[in-house]
């Protein structure tokens, strides 16, 4: 009765509204407008009728994370039995990491790891969170405002910023280049607002310690910057960011790294303060939750990257409402686009809403698909048995 018998892959993609200038997703990545977020989904289903839903990521890489399921990876979860999590998992990373421990086909695992946990959880009649060690009554979890990139336009920056601010949110964070936009938002929000920097990898580590070392210089304006992200090419320079590191300026990174070997290098070589592990990229809950403690005893903040709003997102808010009390410097927080979907896929995404609960009568990840709104804007649905 456990047994896997079908793997249905979804693509759905949902027209958004920036609040400013629309962009490509990244500079040199391309000039189209970015104008649908989209979501890879898996749904497995089981003997008995059972549904587990994972993500993997992510964005215009989809095609690529597709084809991995639906021609190789999910073919070899039909038949098996999925209460045999960890065997299954550690067989499967066995059997494909010749085809890559980092991007579509981690990314494939990644998606059916988390369908297994939200199966699991489902199983044990808990919400992923309680399974995972967390409260006993409902979770709530703190969002934080992740903007759009507006290629430096500082009205939009500074608008998106003081109404993020202005909703509640705790922090903003920013997908821009320059210093004006970077003042732009600190000018914007309040004080006590954290204002960050995601910057994706654009320089070599002597321009990225004089950006650290210019943000350091304006620590006197409302606090400054609580992390620059991802300052360095290439994101795997752990060397190269601790060297950043020293200019004073918080560094953060983490979305890039697909295994926890990776993730205690990055920690041995000093390279970050706060690290930011994606589910939808490092092979799912199984690697993304012992995340977490290893980052605890190392004495460095655990912010997740979540910038998707399927499953993936879910299991995030879920594996931060696992985690024990942080320090009240230190609160976590789950990383949430802020763009205006034409329809909220689902009833847990709310791009506006400082605050997200997660209910303890909803077993497993308790992602209530829209079966309509997923027809509405499908992409792609593919069924493996």
């Amino acid at each position: 009765s456990m047994t896997i018998t079908s793997i249905e892959i979804l693509r759905v993609g949902v027209p958004f509204d920036t609040g400013g200038p629309r962009q490509g997703m990244r500079p040199g990545l391309n000039t189209n407008p970015w104008v649908v977020n989209e979501s890879l989904m898996v749904r497995i289903e089981t003997a008995d009728g059972l549904e587990g839903w994972g993500e993997g990521f992510g964005h215009f890489s989809n095609p690529g994370t597709e084809a991995m399921l639906k021609d190789l990876i999910a073919p070899w979860f039909i038949g098996r039995d999925e209460t045999d999590l960890e065997p299954l998992m550690d067989g499967a990373h066995k059997s494909f990491f010749g085809f890559g421990r980092h991007g579509p086909c981690m990314y494939a695992l990644s998606a059916l790891d988390t369908a297994l946990w939200d199966l699991r959880a489902k199983r044990a009649g808990k919400p992923l969170y309680q399974l995972l060690g967390g409260p006993a009554g409902d979770a709530t979890v703190t969002r934080y405002a992740s903007l759009m990139r507006y290629g430096g336009d500082t009205d939009a920056v500074a608008r998106n910023t003081d109404r993020a601010a202005g909703l509640g949110f705790p922090m903003v964070k920013l997908h821009e280049r320059d210093m004006p936009a970077f003042m732009a938002a600190r000018e914007a929000a309040p004080d006590g607002i954290a204002i960050t920097l995601d910057v994706n990898c654009p320089w070599t580590v002597e321009e990225a310690c004089g950006i650290a070392r210019e943000l350091k210089e304006r620590e006197h304006v409302k606090g400054g910057f609580l992390w620059l992200e991802e300052p360095v090419w290439p994101p795997e320079d752990f060397d190269g960011l601790a060297r950043v590191r020293r200019e004073g300026t918080g560094i953060s990174g983490g979305e890039n790294i697909a295994s926890l070997t990776e993730f205690a290098r990055a920690i041995q070589s000093g390279a970050f303060d706060i690290i930011q592990p994606s589910v939808a990229k490092m092979g799912g809950v199984s690697t993304m939750k012992d995340v977490f403690p290893m980052g605890r005893a190392a004495g460095l903040r655990v912010v997740p990257h979540s910038f998707y709003w399927g499953p993936g997102y879910v299991a995030t808010a879920h594996i931060i409402a696992a985690q024990p009390e942080p320090a009240p410097d230190q609160p976590l927080w789950l990383e949430t686009a802020f763009i205006e979907y034409e329809e909220n896929p689902h009833d847990l995404i709310d791009p506006f809403a400082p605050n997200m609960t997660l209910s303890a009568d909803r077993p497993g990840l308790g992602f209530n698909a829209d079966g309509n709104l997923f027809d509405r804007y499908l992409i792609s649905r593919n069924v493996i048995s």
